[in-house]
C-alpha cells in the first residue's frame, strides 16, 4: 500500500504535496544563485515534492527573496505548485532595528504588511497557505481573524492556518472565522512524541485537518546525537529498514510519520536532491503496527502500558 502524492488540508480545500519541501535551510552555509535554486524547485517537482514551506524570518529574512529569484528563473507554471509562509515572529536583527527584542505579533496590521512583503520577495501574486508562526499571548483573535479575512477576500492568500498553537489556542481563532483554520504545523517526529499524547493530534483528528510536521527527522538529531534515546531509535529504524528492505532510516522514520492516522504532512528540511529522492520513497513503505511501536517504544524508553 502506497500513501498518495497529494492531500487536501480539509475536506475540499487546499491540497498540498504529502511532503512539503521545508526552504528554512535554503541558506544555510551557501549563497546559491537564482539559475541555483531554480533547479532545486525543478528537482523537487520532478520528485512530486510540489509545496514549499517559508517563513518570512528564514535565513534571517532573507530566504524568502533568494528563493523569489531563482522562482523567477524557473520554468514551470506557478499554478503547478504552492507556496506557503509563516509571520508573527519578529527578530531583533540589524535588518530590523525596530525590534529591540525578539517578540511577537499577530495584529492584522502587521500580518497584512509581512504578506505584502512575502509576496514581493516570492514574486507572486498569492500565497496558496498562510500560517502564524507562534502563539502570541497578546493575540487579539478578532483582530487576527479580520486580516485574515481581507487576506482571503483580496486573493492575496488562498488559505490560512497556524504553526505550534494548542488545541485550545487553535480553537479561539477559529472561533472568529467563517472559514476552516486549514492546518496547525507542529513539531513531531520519532524523537519527538508529545503529540501523541498531549491532544493535537486528537484536535486534528477530530476537526479532519492536516497537520503540517516540521523538524520530522529530529533537527538532525536522529543520526548525530550520542544520548541513548538516539542510539535506540536508530537501531530500531534500522531493524524496521532491514525487515521493509529500506536503505535508509530517516527514510522509515519519515514513513513513521505517514503512519499515524491524523495524516501527517512531513515538512523536509534537506537541500540535497539525493536525499530528498530518498525521504520520498517513504510514500511507499507501509509500516504494520508492530513495526511502528517497536519504534515507538524504542524512543520512549518502555513498552506501552
Amino acid at each position: 500500500m502506497t500513501t498518495p502524492k497529494r492531500i487536501e488540508l480539509t475536506a475540499g480545500g487546499l491540497s498540498l504535496s504529502r511532503l512539503v519541501f521545508g526552504a528554512w535551510r535554503l541558506l544555510d552555509g551557501q549563497s546559491p544563485d537564482a539559475d541555483a535554486v531554480a533547479r532545486l524547485i525543478d528537482t523537487a517537482v520532478d520528485l512530486g515534492l510540489t509545496s514549499f514551506d517559508h517563513a518570512d524570518i528564514y535565513g534571517g529574512y532573507a530566504v524568502e527573496e533568494a528563493f523569489g529569484a531563482g522562482l523567477a528563473r524557473w520554468k514551470g507554471r506557478r499554478d503547478g505548485i504552492e507556496l506557503i509562509s509563516k509571520c508573527g515572529i519578529m527578530l531583533a536583527m540589524p535588518n530590523r532595528p525596530q525590534n529591540r527584542l525578539k517578540h511577537y505579533d499577530t495584529g492584522a496590521a502587521h500580518l497584512e504588511a509581512s504578506v505584502e512583503r512575502s509576496l514581493k520577495n516570492l514574486r507572486t501574486d498569492y500565497l496558496d497557505l498562510l500560517l502564524i508562526h507562534r502563539p502570541d499571548p497578546l493575540m487579539d483573535a478578532d483582530d487576527t481573524a479580520r486580516a485574515f479575512e481581507r487576506l482571503v477576500s483580496a486573493g492575496k492568500v488562498r488559505a490560512v492556518g497556524v504553526s505550534n498553537f494548542t488545541p485550545a489556542q487553535f480553537d479561539l481563532l477559529a472561533s472568529r472565522l467563517p472559514f476552516p483554520l486549514v492546518t496547525n504545523q507542529i513539531e513531531h517526529s520519532v524523537l519527538e512524541t508529545s503529540a501523541l499524547t498531549d491532544g493535537r493530534l486528537d484536535h486534528a483528528q477530530r476537526l479532519g485537518y492536516a497537520p503540517m510536521i516540521w523538524s520530522p527527522l529530529g533537527g538532525g538529531s536522529l543520526f548525530t546525537g550520542e544520548g541513548v534515546r538516539e542510539q535506540k531509535v536508530r537501531v530500531a529504524l534500522r531493524d524496521v529498514a532491514a525487515e521493509t528492505g529500506v536503505g535508509d532510516v530517516s527514510t522509515v522514520a519519515i514513513a513513521w510519520l505517514l503512519r499515524h492516522p491524523a495524516r501527517l504532512v512531513p515538512v523536509l528540511g534537506t537541500m540535497k536532491p539525493e536525499r530528498l529522492a530518498g525521504l520520498v520513497k517513504a510514500l511507499d513503505v507501509a509500516l504494520d503496527r508492530q513495526q511502528w511501536f517497536a519504534i515507538l517504544e524504542a524512543s520512549e524508553g518502555r513498552a506501552v502500558p
